[in-house]
């Protein structure tokens, strides 16, 4: 004994008429052109490898300009060490140690 609802059938129908490869040659648009690119494209793919090249190459200029600490003591320490003629990497610039405060809950 089957039971089917009336609202199965179009359901059904319709699941069926999705499913089904088509038979009109069209393979989906995987035809013999599929999966090769036109000369347009691998210019357009040289152009952006081109211009990240050039980012790079420009970030990383901007990059050596930008000072290691932006501590204004610690830069003022370095500035007077080059004037003085020692480098600063001859003489690391000491910073004053903060001993912990003792607190009284003894």
């Amino acid at each position: 004994m089957i039971f089917s609802l009336p609202v199965t059938a179009p359901v059904a129908t319709t699941a069926l008429v999705l499913a089904q490869q088509p038979g009109n040659g069209d393979n989906g648009g995987q035809g013999e052109d599929f999966g090769k690119s036109s000369p347009l494209g691998f210019l357009i793919l040289l152009l952006f490898l081109i211009a990240v090249a050039l980012l790079v190459r420009s970030m990383t200029k901007h990059l050596k300009k930008v000072p290691a600490t932006f501590d204004p003591e610690e830069q003022a320490a370095a500035d007077a060490a080059e004037k003085d003629g020692a480098g600063a990497a001859d003489k690391p610039a000491e910073a004053p140690v903060k001993e912990p405060e003792k607190s009284e809950s003894s």
